[in-house]
Formats: structure tokens, C-alpha cells, sequence
């Protein structure tokens, strides 16, 4: 099985970025804790972060023939971005939106997802945990998918 993260824009600032916000972990170590846990599960597992939409889109299109769900914080794009909601919608895979902060504690622009209701779940508001979660999810609901293909057959 194989697992896609997906970091949108600005994540890559993470540990710098507005810690009082974000927490104190960079990108790095919120991968690094995945890639663990993504080896203690048994699934291989990739990451993918980009500042720029469009990068985004292709590469949750290319996601269908490379892996079984995606964890994905769309960052900014979450309340606005059309496009990455579409994706999410056409990929036919799990992908579950992940936030470090809770979106709906925040400014009220951020209250809207337009990615949440095309995607298998959220988490918010959890930090690193919330990543973690979202592993798992995606694992189980990968690993549901796969049965019901295998029952098809």
C-alpha cells in the first residue's frame, strides 16, 4: 500500500512560520514522524509539498496510478482553491484533509473548507497529531477500498 502527503503553501516554513499558531515542528520532522510510523503500519509512504496550485493538481492526478489515499493540508487553498477541490473529487482515491490548527478557532474567512466536502474526512487543530491521525485513516480507508476492488474481481 501507498500513501501520498501532501503539503500546500507555505508549510515548507513550518518551526519559523507563527509557532504560536503552527507549533514548533518544521516539515522535516512532521515527515520524519510519518515516514516512522508509516514503516511501523507497513506502507510506504511519499511527500509532496509546493507552494503553487497547479503543481498541486497534477500531482493528485498522478496520485490515481501511484497510490491508494492521500493525507493533504491544502494550506490556504483550502477556503478558496476550485481547482484542488475538483482534484480531490476526481481522483477516486481516499484523501483526508489534515490542518495544524483549528481552522474554526481562527479568522472567520477560515471557517470554510471548500476541499471538505469532496474529501473521505478532516482533522484540525490537533499539530503533528492530527498528521498522524490522518495516516491511519487513510490506511484503514485504503485498505477497505482494496478489499472491496478485490471482492469485485
Amino acid at each position: 500500500m501507498k500513501i501520498l502527503v501532501m503539503h500546500g503553501p507555505n508549510l515548507n516554513l513550518l518551526g519559523r512560520r507563527e509557532p504560536a499558531v503552527y507549533g514548533a515542528l518544521t516539515l522535516d520532522e512532521i515527515n520524519a514522524g510519518l515516514g516512522a510510523l508509516a514503516a511501523g503500519l507497513g506502507v510506504e509512504i511519499s511527500f509532496f509539498q509546493s507552494n503553487h496550485e497547479g503543481e498541486l493538481v497534477d500531482r493528485l492526478h498522478q496520485a490515481v496510478e501511484k497510490e491508494d489515499a492521500v493525507v493533504f493540508n491544502p494550506g490556504a487553498f483550502t477556503h478558496y482553491s476550485l481547482a484542488l477541490r475538483d482534484a480531490v473529487a476526481a481522483v477516486g482515491i481516499p484523501v483526508i484533509e489534515v490542518h495544524l490548527s483549528n481552522i474554526y478557532a481562527r479568522e472567520e474567512f477560515r471557517h470554510h473548507s471548500v476541499i471538505a466536502p469532496v474529501a473521505a474526512g478532516q482533522i484540525s487543530g490537533l499539530g503533528g497529531t492530527g498528521y498522524r491521525l490522518a495516516l491511519r485513516a487513510a490506511v484503514e480507508l485504503a485498505a477497505v477500498g482494496r478489499n472491496k476492488q478485490c471482492s469485485k474481481e
